[in-house]
């Protein structure tokens, strides 16, 4: 009987061992919200089990992670231990979230393989892998945008990304909030997705949306404003600066976002270039045309290539009186400068500085050089006259000898430049020499003659239509 019983009680031991089921605790999170990225995706759960004697030698245990729900209909198996690698209760498994994860309800349960068991979910938490975390870009950094009365204004994230704009659109996966500040440190949740349609004046930005998770994947602020066609006020800005170096590469022209651009330079149309931005590498005054539906707006900026700032005092055409001095003076911001003179195209010599005493008639120009990096030149122009002589009489014999006197024909000042004159001198064959409303005092400037005291005709027909005409014998 004694072999019988310990047969019996054998058996029995046996049987319960095959057939004991597996229970598997609530999962203890080692954490309150799982907020990953690149540098760090590490979590921990803790969990028990009983009998430990149920698990055979191929047991796995199996991390699951639900949807953002807590449903584990599609549930993702984020972690599988090796075989017969944990026998001991409680147990604590290391896991890593998916780059596509991204809720504030996600639970995990786990499973084991033999036999097979599942615990109940753990309690939710949030969860996100930050695949980017970096600032970005809207509306091409352009801080302010206006839109018409009654219109809208369409704010957009910038893309592609490269090393100069991380966009998170370069990550499907990802979604956002935009938000409207109240004040310098407040703000409120307007509207998700990748663009914002405004129709209210205010300061905007978005951000990736990483819910509970804290981020740097953030946009710069945007000030948008509502106009009327006459309160329009726009700006171009150069992203290299103005003035900026052309030899460092083109800089990019961007204005306010529209419904449609056109650019100019130097008032004439640029062909195809339709976009809010425009690169080049060129000086001149750049101007766009906004459309912006119902109204457009007009910018436009003296683009400087120089890689420096200068300046001229003086412009145009400058009357010297009898005896007097006139100074012109540069101003510049560039780097050990070169200052050179020229009258008549032909350099002054000694007269590098940055003013210049000038005491004599004549067509001037001024050129400042750097060639401290961003080697450039620029140049100005001017002209100086001299007051004419006010004669009574036209007089009909001059002598071009260079002695200072009586070299051109002066004319009485009534019929000279300003008085809208007309001035007509014609040689002996029936040519006309010189045809001018703006003449000054300077014939026969430049002129060959071959004849011996050649007679030339004059014509003057004043603005009231008055004639005189006579002759002039040049003597040499």
């Amino acid at each position: 009987m004694k072999h019988i019983y310990a047969i019996i009680i054998c058996y029995l031991f046996t049987a319960y061992t095959v057939n004991a089921q597996l229970v598997i605790g609530k999962p203890n999170l080692g954490f309150t919200q799982a907020c990953a990225s690149e540098s760090f995706n590490s979590y921990n759960v803790t969990f028990s089990f009983s009998p430990e004697i149920a698990l055979t030698a191929s047991n796995s245990f199996i991390v699951e992670l639900s949807d953002e729900t807590g449903d584990f209909t599609d549930a993702t198996q984020i972690y599988t231990s090796a075989p017969g690698s944990v026998t001991s209760s409680p147990a604590t498994l290391t896991f890593s979230i998916p780059e596509t994860t991204g809720g504030e309800a996600f639970k995990i349960r786990i499973k084991s393989t033999s036999p097979a068991a599942t615990s109940t979910p753990s309690n939710a938490f949030a969860a996100y892998y930050k695949i980017q975390d970096s600032p970005f870009t809207i509306n091409n950094l352009v801080e302010d945008a206006v839109f018409c009365s009654g219109e809208s204004y369409l704010l957009t994230i910038d893309n592609p990304g490269d090393a100069m704009n991380d966009s998170p659109l370069q990550y499907p996966s990802l979604t956002y909030k935009w938000y409207k500040e109240v004040t310098e440190t407040t703000s409120v949740f307007v509207a998700s997705g990748n663009s914002l349609e405004v129709f209210e004046e205010g300061t905007y930005f978005v951000e990736t949306d990483y819910g509970t998770c804290t981020s740097n994947s953030f946009s710069n602020r945007v000030t948008v404003s509502e106009v009327t066609a006459d309160e329009i006020d726009v700006t171009i800005e150069s992203s290299l600066g103005n003035p900026y170096c052309h030899q460092n590469g083109p800089t990019v022209l961007s204005t306010i976002n529209g419904n449609s651009h056109q650019w100019f330079k130097d008032g004439v149309e640029i062909s195809g270039a339709t976009n809010q931005t425009y690169e080049t590498n060129e000086a001149g005054v750049f101007s766009v045309i906004v459309s912006l539906g119902e109204c457009s707006a007009t910018a436009s900026i003296d683009l400087e290539n120089s890689g420096f700032t200068s300046s001229i005092d003086f412009e145009g055409t400058y009357e010297l009186e009898e005896d007097e001095i006139f100074t012109v003076t540069l101003t510049t911001s560039a780097t050990n400068p070169v200052f050179q003179w020229y009258r008549n195209d032909v350099l002054i010599n000694g007269e590098t500085s940055e003013f210049l005493n000038i005491s004599t008639s004549g067509t001037y120009k001024a050129t400042i050089t750097q060639n401290i990096g961003c080697e450039s030149t620029k140049e100005y122009s001017f002209e100086i006259t001299e007051q004419f002589p006010d004669v009574a009489n036209i007089p009909n014999l001059i002598s071009p000898n260079g002695d200072g006197i009586n070299d051109t024909w002066i004319i009485p000042k009534e019929f000279t430049g300003g008085s809208n004159t007309q001035v007509t001198i014609i040689n002996a064959q029936g040519k006309i020499e010189l045809s001018t409303k703006e003449y000054q005092n300077n014939w026969p400037e430049n002129l060959e003659f071959k004849d011996v005291n050649p007679v030339y005709y004059y014509i003057i027909t004043t603005s009231n239509n008055q004639t005189f005409k006579g002759s002039i014998t040049v003597v040499k």
